[in-house]
């Protein structure tokens, strides 16, 4: 069977897109994951998306596993290769259903537990960010894609910050946080997984996130270390499996930002 490439990626964006794209600012309804007294919002096109994906995958790669934020999780058929799929149908669902075009469909692809493939599409833009095993590179419409690459910002002096909230770092983590920001000559928030790719596009130089989940990072972890940058938990470990991670355009910066972070 043949490998997953930049063409089967592009079919996976085609098929998200066409459940995303046409309920975007369409005023449809949205659940609540976590009921009274919190909200993690799912939508529709979350839903609908998810399933598209995930059909071309198993119509392609039956042997393949499978991890969906909204489904779930599907072994490997018996015998099956050491693949599988990480799937956020809508990352940033919140800028979402707000109307703000910042969210994506994250597609990652991981070999024996590591990052190889990885996808975030934005179709209200036009732009479909993708790391295919032999760089990073923007496609946007019918244009050929252009090759990514990372910024080589080495100073946190020089670096810009972003994260999608402060509020999202408990106790001590927020102070570290705080300090890092202190020390970036800019910072932004509240861009999701867009940030992520315009790290790898050489528009910013870190992302710090908290709590992520696998299928948060799965697709960014490719993107942005085949564009040059690194991408580990606040440790320092490899962020397949989510949690703290740290983003940074070059191994200087990441190092700075790590010494702060680590605490």
């Amino acid at each position: 069977m043949a490998e997953p490439d930049a063409t089967f990626l592009m079919a996976l964006a085609d098929a998200a897109d066409r459940e995303t794209l046409p309920r975007f600012r369409a005023g449809g309804g949205v659940d609540n994951k976590l009921g009274k007294g919190a909200f993690d919002p799912v939508t529709e096109a979350d839903r609908a998306a998810e399933q598209a994906i995930v059909g071309l995958i198993r119509r392609d790669f039956p042997n393949h596993a499978i991890l969906g934020e909204e489904f779930g999780e599907t072994a490997a058929a018996p015998g099956g290769e050491a693949r599988q799929w990480v799937i956020d149908p809508i990352d940033g669902t919140r800028a979402f259903i707000a109307g703000i075009p910042v969210w994506g469909t994250l597609v990652g692809h991981y070999v024996d537990g590591r990052a190889r493939l990885g996808l975030m599409s934005q179709p209200f833009t036009g732009e479909r960010f993708y790391a295919d095993g032999s760089g990073t590179f923007l496609k946007r419409g019918d244009e050929a894609p252009r090759r990514l690459a990372t910024r080589k910002t080495t100073s946190l002096e020089a670096a810009t910050l972003f994260t999608t909230s402060p509020r999202l770092f408990a106790g001590g983590l927020l102070e570290r946080f705080e300090k890092l920001e202190a020390r970036a000559r800019l910072t932004r928030f509240g861009t999701d997984c867009y940030a992520f790719a315009m790290l790898a596009a050489g528009h910013v130089d870190l992302v710090v996130e908290s709590g992520l989940k696998p299928y948060d990072i799965a697709a960014l972890i490719a993107i942005v270390e085949q564009a040059g940058g690194v991408v580990t938990t606040f440790s320092g470990g490899r962020p397949e499996a989510g949690g703290d991670v740290l983003a940074a355009a070059t191994p200087e910066l990441h190092a700075a930002a790590a010494a702060i972070l680590a605490g």
